[in-house]
């Protein structure tokens, strides 16, 4: 790229971010296209600390799917059975963990999402992809539903 393009791109971003510092996301330039719908979905009203634990599991999770995933494609079943159990399976501290929750039904969701982890886990163990993926797909659906659902 020539000097003065890339002045100029630097300049334009900026100004893009700058911009976007001060303004409404639906306000910014690049989102008038876009429709600005209101975020319905159920908050948890958690303390600070709380979120920032909870933000944190939920990362947890998503990096033990992704090792899941990673661990069905090379072949490695146990591992990723191992995985399932231990970093997403309902252990008796993910169980107490839930239940300090204060809404039910997240409560609820929570419990089942951990129960279908070590279901995952189970499947995992044959070594049978077709079925390790449905068992997956159906921890997944937990995820999914979570977050349609809820918001921090």
């Amino acid at each position: 790229m020539k000097k003065p393009l890339l002045t100029l791109t630097i300049l334009l971003l900026t100004g893009t971010f700058a911009y976007a510092e001060d303004q409404p996301l639906h306000h910014h330039p690049l989102m008038q296209d876009m429709e600005v719908t209101k975020d319905s979905r159920t908050t948890l009203n958690l303390r600070a600390p709380v979120r920032e634990h909870q933000l944190s599991m939920m990362r947890e999770h998503l990096q033990a799917v992704n090792d899941i995933i990673s661990d069905i494609a090379r072949g490695k079943f146990e591992d990723a059975s191992q995985i399932a159990h231990q970093k997403l399976g309902l252990t008796p501290e993910m169980k107490k963990m839930c239940n300090r929750y204060h809404n039910a039904d997240f409560r609820k969701l929570g419990l089942a999402f951990h129960q279908s982890a070590d279901e995952l886990g189970d499947v995992l163990k044959t070594g049978d992809i077709n079925k390790s993926l449905k068992a997956l797909n159906a921890t997944m659906n937990y995820c999914l539903q979570c977050h349609a659902t809820f918001r921090q």
